[in-house]
C-alpha cells in the first residue's frame, strides 16, 4: 500500500531534518510530504534540502499559519491526487518515535481502517517529569471525549495515526471544521460514526527537545466545547427516536 507520511509544520526548523531522516529509516518504502504554514525559520527550505539528500520527501508551501486541522487537509487532498492508500499522520517535533511509523502502517494492511498510536494501553505512557496539572488535563480530556462521544479505543487525542486514504473520502475530511485537539476529536467522531474498524499500538510519547509546543489556551478551549457540543446533541437526537 502506497503510503504518505504528513507531516504539519511551522517552525520547526530544528527537528524537521531530524524527523525527515528517521522516517525514510525507519519506513523507506513511505514517502514524506511537509505541510509547511510559511514557517519563517526557514523550515521548508531545510525539508526540501533534507529531501534532495533523502529522496521521497515533498515540501507543501501553504501561504501562512492557519494551524493544524487546515494543514492536514491540504496534505490529506494532496495524498489523495497523487494516489496514495495510507496516510500517517504525525507531529514534526519528536514526541513521536518514527521508528513506529511501520507498525502504525502495518495494522491498516492487516485490515482495519485507521491506526492509532496510543498512549494510555499497556506499553504506552506519557512524560514521567510531567507536572501532575499537565498529566491529569492529558488523561482526562481523552476520558471527557470518550464519554461524551462514546467513542471507541483508549486515546482520542493521540495526534500520531494512519488512515485509509478511502475512509478519509468517505467521512468527507474537507468539511472538518476544528482545529488542533478538536480536530483529531473530529476525525475520530466521523470515523467511528462511518463504521470503520479501528486498530491501536502503545506509544511511549515523549517531551519535545526543541522549539516551542503550539499547544494554546484557546485550543484545549475549543476542542472542550465542541465535545460537549456534539455529546448533547447526540444524547438530544437518542432521546427523540420513537420507540421500537
Amino acid at each position: 500500500m502506497r503510503t504518505l507520511v504528513v507531516l504539519p509544520t511551522y517552525n520547526e526548523a530544528d527537528n524537521i531534518v531530524d524527523v525527515i531522516v528517521r522516517v525514510r529509516r525507519a519506513m523507506p518504502s513511505a514517502d514524506v510530504l511537509v505541510a509547511d504554514d510559511n514557517s519563517p525559520d526557514g523550515t521548508a527550505d531545510l525539508a526540501e534540502q533534507a529531501g534532495r539528500e533523502a529522496g521521497g520527501v515533498h515540501v507543501l508551501r501553504r501561504a501562512r499559519k492557519e494551524g493544524l486541522g487546515p494543514a492536514y487537509k491540504a496534505g490529506f487532498a494532496w495524498a489523495i491526487d497523487h494516489g496514495y492508500d495510507v496516510v500517517v499522520q504525525m507531529d514534526a517535533d519528536l514526541q513521536f518515535n518514527p521508528a513506529d511509523v511501520p507498525h502504525l502502517v502495518a495494522r491498516v494492511e492487516a485490515g482495519a481502517d485507521y491506526a492509532i498510536g496510543a498512549r494510555y494501553i499497556a506499553g504506552g505512557a506519557i512524560p514521567e517529569e510531567w507536572p501532575w496539572h499537565r498529566r491529569a488535563l492529558s488523561k482526562w480530556a481523552n476520558r471527557y471525549a470518550r464519554f461524551m462521544l462514546r467513542l471507541s479505543g483508549h486515546d482520542a487525542t493521540s495526534g500520531f495515526r494512519a488512515v485509509r486514504a478511502d475512509l478519509l473520502k468517505r467521512i468527507e475530511y474537507e468539511t472538518v471544521r476544528a482545529d488542533g485537539y478538536g480536530f483529531l476529536i473530529e476525525m475520530l467522531y466521523r470515523f467511528q460514526r462511518a463504521g470503520a474498524v479501528n486498530a491501536e499500538i502503545p506509544i511511549v510519547f515523549r517531551d519535545r527537545e526543541y522549539g516551542k509546543s503550539k499547544m494554546s489556551g484557546r485550543i484545549v478551549v475549543e476542542a472542550w466545547f465542541l465535545v460537549t457540543r456534539w455529546g448533547i446533541r447526540d444524547r438530544l437526537r437518542r432521546g427523540r427516536r420513537p420507540p421500537g
